[in-house]
């Protein structure tokens, strides 16, 4: 007789653990009588947890789940895995402890719920597929067998994506109890046998430590079916080892290792018994029933084993036993009522009363173990008549349809992304071609022009002048290629853009996005291209400003980009107002380029200093981080244009080398300066000084 063995039959066993229980209640009674308890910290709820184990452990199942809902509902900022294990309690303890399939399921729902993104599911994948694992054994106890199927199969493909061995564990135990439950004794033995290997990737606790001797057992007992009594024999004796190799290591729950062990004696018996062995199988059988018939223990299978000595005493005719034992047996009714045990009570008290003469009251509990048998077989039958392999055949099509749809939907999008491509080096290759043409006649120009200084010495200052003509060309052709190049990136930003926003996939939404953001990145760099031509050529337009307002207006426009990594802006301005003839528009950009590196080599969470002070012949702005700092190697680089002393930010923000040669070439224009102190312990202050 199979039943699931699995690890729910705990006790507490220690006074220590008592005493905690104890406490535990005294705590949430003295509390319902004061002021309202703080909110429960993510540490603290972790310790309300590991009690309520320990308190359904001692089968004070109740009390642990009302006092795990006091502490979930004070709890506050639980991680995923906090409230996946408050759901999962919950579950075991409305299917196992109140038989309460409906709410156990709405917990199995939630469990799944959690997994609400790809993220998610990709990180947590032993408690996704172990949460579709919980639906499945629901749908199964309810006989909806195609969907329980499905829940395994699901919680199956997920433990084979992420190579989680532990979850195909679960999978192959499962797999094994179907088929025993269907008389495929061979098949549930191997998927027994798989289990307990791929079990070996799991946290070895003592959760994975009893389920790994059930296996143990469950196959030896699969094996006893087909009459390959050696064999079973052999898992039953390695069961026991199994169990006594680890008995130190959970030496605290020694009454749950000796329910185990009476389990398997009670199975060891069934061999001897057809063996003809009775007295070794009577002794068997005594010692577990003698183990598991003690209150918190395994009462059924004690109930199972008592079945099976009352059998053995019709077997010897000694019909006084037979007899004591099933009277026994029938006042356990009141409190164990598994129908099969029912069926073989009846059954042997028939056969009691045909052996003492007494047909017509064993026609009555004939007809009952009939009752009862037919009862048994219409449930079995449905379960019997299931084909799983062709079920998980039709699952497995199914699932190749789905990863070949989507493998063909990401074709497309590599498609699409491949003829952008195309286009858009078709036309950089045509730029490339039209300015390289253009500068080979520029360098074909520069080359005579050189000639003519070495052969004209009279001749030098004309061709200064020329040189100076053909620089300018030079910034000019800069200019046209960075313009021509704007507008075709441009455009496959804004068409990435309108494509991001139509049904794609989240793989294909990712790679429209990756060519969004760089298409943006490179109109950032084009722009700082065009911004650096134009401020070693372009005049000035100073006039008087008040600095006051024009470092709040930069602040204040940079204090939602500095939000968006949770950071802060302190600003401390002049007590009195002060004018400067300066250009508004070039020291705003150099003030808003300094707070922008700020932010970007600055972590998460940073503080950010923007002051000014005013000395006696110049104001003094100064921009102070927390950040990465600058490396010694890089200082004397970083106000180079094209600097190789450019770095990506904190969160990977791009970085052209450009900004710092801008804001230097500015300061310079207006008769300052600009300076750094730099360390990568404290971070970097810029300072930049401008003259009344």
């Amino acid at each position: 007789m199979f039943k699931y063995k699995g690890i729910y039959h705990k006790r507490l066993y220690s006074n220590l653990l008592k005493k905690l229980f104890f406490a535990c209640i005294y705590i949430v009674f003295f509390s319902c009588n004061r002021t309202p308890a703080p909110f429960l910290s993510p540490a603290g709820f972790n310790k309300v947890l590991d009690t309520a184990n320990s308190i359904n452990d001692n089968g004070k199942k109740d009390q642990a789940m009302h006092y795990l809902d006091l502490a979930y509902q004070r709890s506050k900022n639980l991680n995923m895995l906090q409230t996946y294990s408050y759901y999962r309690f919950s579950y075991n303890y409305f299917y196992y402890a109140k038989a309460d399939k409906n709410t156990a399921m709405l917990y199995a729902d939630s469990m799944l719920n959690l997994f609400d993104s790809p993220d998610k599911k990709l990180k947590y994948t032993t408690e996704y597929g172990q949460a579709y694992f919980y639906k499945g054994d629901i749908l199964f106890d309810e006989d909806k067998y195609n969907e329980a199927y499905e829940a395994f199969y699901h919680g199956k493909v997920i433990g084979s994506n992420g190579l989680d061995e532990c979850v195909l564990s679960d999978y192959s135990y499962r797999m094994g109890m179907i088929l025993y439950k269907q008389e495929h004794y061979q098949l549930a033995a191997s998927n027994f046998k798989n289990s307990f290997k791929e079990s070996v990737t799991c946290t070895f606790n003592f959760s994975a430590f009893y389920r790994g001797q059930e296996l143990i057992n469950n196959t030896g007992l699969s094996y006893s079916k087909i009459n390959m009594q050696d064999s079973a024999l052999y898992f039953y004796d390695k069961a026991l080892r199994y169990i006594d190799d680890h008995k130190k290591q959970y030496s605290d729950r020694r009454e749950l290792l000796d329910v185990a062990r009476g389990v398997v004696y009670g199975n060891q018996a069934d061999i001897y018994i057809d063996q003809k062995n009775y007295d070794q199988a009577k002794t068997l059988l005594k010692k577990s029933i003698g183990i598991n018939l003690q209150k918190g223990n395994d009462n059924q299978d004690a109930q199972y084993s008592e079945l099976k000595l009352a059998a053995l005493y019709n077997i010897q005719n000694q019909a006084d036993s037979l007899l004591n034992t099933l009277n026994v047996i029938n006042k356990q009714f009141e409190h164990l009522n598994e129908v099969e045990a029912k069926s073989d009570w009846n059954n042997l008290m028939a056969e009691y009363l045909i052996k003492k003469n007494k047909p017509d009251e064993a026609i009555k509990y004939f007809k009952q173990y009939d009752a009862l048998k037919d009862s048994i077989n219409k449930k079995n039958k449905t379960l019997k008549e299931a084909d799983i392999a062709e079920q998980i055949k039709r699952l497995e099509k199914d699932n190749e349809f789905d990863r070949l749809k989507k493998n063909n939907q990401q074709q497309n999008v590599y498609l699409n992304v491949t003829v952008v491509f195309v286009v858009m080096l078709i036309m950089i290759i045509s730029l490339v071609f039209l300015n390289w043409q253009k500068s080979k006649k520029n360098i074909k120009t520069l080359g005579g022009l050189n000639q003519q200084i070495n052969d004209q010495n009279t001749h030098l200052e004309d061709a200064l002048d020329e040189l100076k003509l053909n620089s300018q060309e030079k910034d000019r052709i800069l200019r046209t290629v960075a313009h021509d190049l704007r507008n075709p990136i441009g455009g496959i930003a804004s068409l990435t853009t309108v494509m991001s926003e139509d049904d794609y996939t989240d793989e294909q939404k990712e790679m429209l996005n990756l060519i969004k953001e760089t298409s943006f990145n490179s109109l950032e760099l084009i722009n700082e291209i065009l911004e650096a031509t134009n401020s070693s050529n372009a005049g000035l337009n100073k006039e008087q400003v008040e600095i006051n307002g024009l470092l709040n207006n930069s602040v204040e426009l940079l204090r939602f980009k500095a939000a968006e990594k949770h950071q802060v802006i302190n600003l401390h301005l002049l007590d009195t107002p002060q004018e400067l003839m300066i250009s508004r528009e070039k020291i705003w950009r150099v003030i808003s380029n300094l707070i922008s590196n700020a932010i970007k080599f600055s972590p998460a969470g940073a503080v950010i200093l923007v002051k000014v002070e005013d000395l006696e012949r110049e104001i003094k702005i100064l921009v102070k981080d927390h950040g990465i700092g600058i490396p010694d190697k890089l200082k004397g680089q970083v106000f180079n244009m094209f600097t190789d002393a450019k770095r990506p930010g904190t969160e990977g923000e791009k970085s052209f080398g450009l900004g710092l040669s801008i804001c230097q070439q500015i300061i310079e224009k207006h008769n300052g300066r600009i300076w750094f102190d730099s360390d990568t312990q404290t971070g970097t202050t810029f300072y930049l000084s401008l003259p009344k």
